[in-house]
């Protein structure tokens, strides 16, 4: 696995660096985001851990920019904010998971390789899916209902075509957290509360037909 850590602390990248190394990774590292948009325009990396708060830049803005470019490699952002609505803004940036500082190196291993893990099979999932009248291209990122283009952030992305693989199926919450975000929220957080309803301002409320459904006690459907 080729890994980017971007991490303005140096005693904290070297543990991240020395960790996943003696795992046999391949590691770049870099204390500034403008070396870190260096490596990124240069090379190809499975998974990058990145900071929030840098020197000469924002974690969440090279996010953004990757995003923008279409680079879908998975982002796990390290803050020292964890309330709901830094959460929410990092997760707005395109990025795929969210850690909390202070943390245990094994946690952070263990998201890394389940990020990887997943975009591996989404890689290799089918290219569209079509139900009714709304079109996602899993390729391409793209999504339209009926002749509109829909724009979509990177996880409101993921999370319909987390709800379209399972149409006409109730998924929970916790499912949600699980495969869209990897993330062990405490499931109080409204997190997918706001996002279900990033989508339906998308998806279903300029069309006469809603798609997506509220099982109430259960969770989410996405159904013709």
């Amino acid at each position: 696995m080729k890994l980017l850590i971007v991490e303005d602390e140096p005693q904290l990248l070297a543990i991240i660096r020395k960790g996943f190394s003696e795992k046999n990774h391949d590691v770049s590292a870099a204390l500034d985001a403008t070396t870190a948009l260096s490596l990124l325009s240069q090379h190809t990396f499975d998974a990058v851990i990145l900071d929030v708060m840098l020197p000469d830049g924002n974690g969440i803005a090279i996010c953004r920019d990757l995003r923008k470019n279409k680079n879908f490699v998975p982002v796990i952002l390290l803050t020292a904010l964890g309330s709901t609505e830094n959460v929410v803004n990092g997760l707005d940036s395109g990025a795929d998971d969210y850690m909390v500082k202070p943390f245990r190196f094994s946690e952070l291993e263990a998201r890394v390789n389940a990020l990887v893990r997943r975009s591996s099979i989404e890689n290799h999932q089918p290219d569209t899916i079509v139900i009714d009248d709304l079109f996602i291209d899993n390729r391409t990122k793209k999504v339209k209902r009926g002749d509109d283009s829909i724009s979509l952030t990177a996880k409101e992305f993921r999370l319909l075509h987390f709800l379209a693989k399972h149409r006409n199926n109730v998924v929970s919450r916790e499912q949600i957290l699980d495969n869209v975000w990897d993330i062990n929220f405490d499931m109080n957080t409204n997190v997918v509360d706001v996002y279900i309803n990033y989508l339906r301002k998308k998806i279903d409320k300029p069309y006469k037909e809603p798609l997506i459904h509220t099982v109430k006690g259960l969770g989410y459907t996405l159904k013709p």
